[in-house]
């Protein structure tokens, strides 16, 4: 059964995205194969592997809300081993009409069981909200990977997601568990990125990843190009970071 891993935090702008994208091409790089599921209504991690939003017959809107069969919304990339259910922003409306639905945190996990066999990792990227869509999510993973960006707001984030996440350890998947923190967006010229670092490892007990993705200028270029880094850039320290996270992502499965 592949590993379900979702890309989790509700503050915006942590990296969540690019992290989405690019392990999963780093990953499928490695020759493993791979599903991406785009759970946020902006459609990013869509647009950033190739896809054009707009007009697509199927989304994962359609697969939520039991109109669609996981095989009509699954789409092959240009990228070899990875393909991806996409989004577009019909999902916001998904928060309103799955209100009354019965055991509506359970919906993505019973679309997916049905296919998890078929992939050595699936990655759920989320909006950056602990909504309903975020919580179907946790619900159908065994891990959650916790983007974090390097400054000091992000730190009263990082309190709320692991908050969440116990929560939903606690009443409604008990099997899932923290992979780790991933930091993003490093300046190793400021002070302020390293104090953050420093004081997450110090002061909480979860896991955090070797890998520290840098503010990077290609990184921040390729999805314009529909592109993960490692395609984009292949050379770049952005590109590097991910092949080094996605040995990381891997190694922790065989522990």
């Amino acid at each position: 059964m592949g590993r379900a891993i979702a890309i989790a935090n509700q503050k915006g702008g942590v990296g969540k995205t690019t992290t989405a994208i690019n392990l999963s091409a780093c990953l499928a790089a490695k020759r493993k194969k791979v599903l991406v599921i785009d759970m946020d209504p902006q459609g990013n991690t869509s647009s950033g592997l190739g896809l054009a939003t707009e007009g697509l017959k199927n989304t994962i809107y359609d697969l939520i809300i039991g109109r669609c069969e996981v095989k009509d919304c699954m789409i092959e990339t240009d990228f070899d081993g990875l393909k991806v259910i996409p989004s577009n922003p019909d999902l916001a409306g998904a928060e309103i009409e799955l209100l009354d639905t019965k055991d509506k945190e359970y919906l993505l996990k019973k679309r997916i069981d049905t296919i998890s066999n078929s992939f050595d990792f699936i990655i759920i990227d989320c909006p950056p909200s602990l909504s309903i869509l975020t919580l179907n999510a946790l619900c159908a993973s065994s891990g959650v990977i916790i983007p974090m960006q390097c400054e000091y707001y992000a730190l009263e984030g990082l309190t709320q997601i692991l908050k969440a996440v116990y929560l939903v350890q606690e009443r409604l998947n008990p099997n899932l568990k923290i992979e780790g923190i991933v930091f993003t967006m490093f300046d190793g010229r400021n002070n302020l990125s390293s104090d953050v670092v420093a004081n997450v490892k110090e002061n909480l007990d979860v896991k955090v990843y070797d890998t520290i993705t840098p503010r990077n200028v290609r990184l921040a270029e390729a999805p314009s190009y529909g592109l993960p880094i490692n395609y984009y850039d292949g050379k770049s320290t952005g590109a590097e970071s991910y092949r080094f996270l996605a040995k990381e992502v891997i190694k922790r499965g065989k522990k």
